[in-house]
């Protein structure tokens, strides 16, 4: 059972941040590119670290929805059609507290890979390369 428990879990009007407070302190304004490439899921994490798949052409991504799952739990649906992962207490907790680091991660893994945070220009990068763009499950995410 997690040690965290929200008191306040708020999607912002524009569906681009989810802000969570827990018990004992912590409140954290989550962007939803930031969810959506942290996803938890099998798809985004893989069964490994060396499976997990660093996703571009996010920035516009918005939060559709959040739904409880258990007592345990949300899940988050992405308009890009993502609704796998579900995002317990102590990992939204540690996204929010490691947020800077790992946002300086993702920018930087980005930069390595020639992707882009925005759409077109990953898109446009991934078939300079040959492989098809996301949507088309080429990406992996889908």
């Amino acid at each position: 059972m997690s040690e965290r428990w929200p008191t306040e879990i708020r999607l912002s009007g524009d569906k681009r941040i989810l802000t969570v407070a827990f018990d004992g302190g912590g409140r954290f304004e989550l962007p939803a590119e930031y969810l959506r490439v942290s996803s938890p899921s099998a798809e985004v994490q893989g069964h490994s670290p060396a499976e997990r798949k660093v996703l571009g052409g996010k920035r516009d991504v918005a939060i559709l929805s959040v739904e409880p799952v258990g007592n345990y739990a949300v899940k988050l649906f992405f308009d890009d059609m993502h609704d796998t992962g579900i995002y317990g207490w102590d990992y939204l907790f540690d996204l929010g507290r490691e947020y800077r680091n790992r946002w300086s991660t993702y920018l930087r893994e980005l930069e390595e890979r020639g992707l882009s945070r925005d759409r077109a220009a990953s898109a446009s990068a991934k078939g300079s390369h040959g492989s098809a763009g996301c949507g088309s499950g080429g990406c992996g995410c889908h």
